[in-house]
């Protein structure tokens, strides 16, 4: 052999160590963000956990809000309307006028 093909093979050799190194590296580096994108703290399967449980209590803060939204609408009434102010005393409280009777049955 010459020396113009040896050093043509070391030098083929050569690239071929290069790119087989490059290529290792560029798929574990892409192992690594394919993990971590999935998996990590920040991931996908964290995104999708978050997601569903800020769905969960936007519902909740509805529910609340309804609640809320009934509950000054009673205050309301109670203060204003005194029908209703006696209904509820009479509903809830089992209260009764002086020349009233108030029966109870039970089941």
């Amino acid at each position: 052999m010459n020396s113009h093909q040896l050093l043509r093979k070391q030098v083929t050799a050569e690239l071929k160590r290069r790119r087989l190194i490059f290529m290792t590296v560029a798929i574990l580096s892409l192992l690594y963000l394919g993990i971590t994108f999935s998996f990590g703290e920040m991931g996908l399967l964290r995104y999708l956990h978050l997601k569903e449980k800020k769905s969960q209590l936007v519902g909740e803060i509805r529910e609340v809000e309804a609640q809320n939204s009934r509950l000054h609408s009673d205050i309301k009434r109670l203060k204003e309307d005194p029908f209703y102010l006696e209904k509820h005393a009479r509903e809830n409280f089992g209260m009764a006028r002086p020349d009233e009777y108030v029966f109870k049955y039970e089941q």
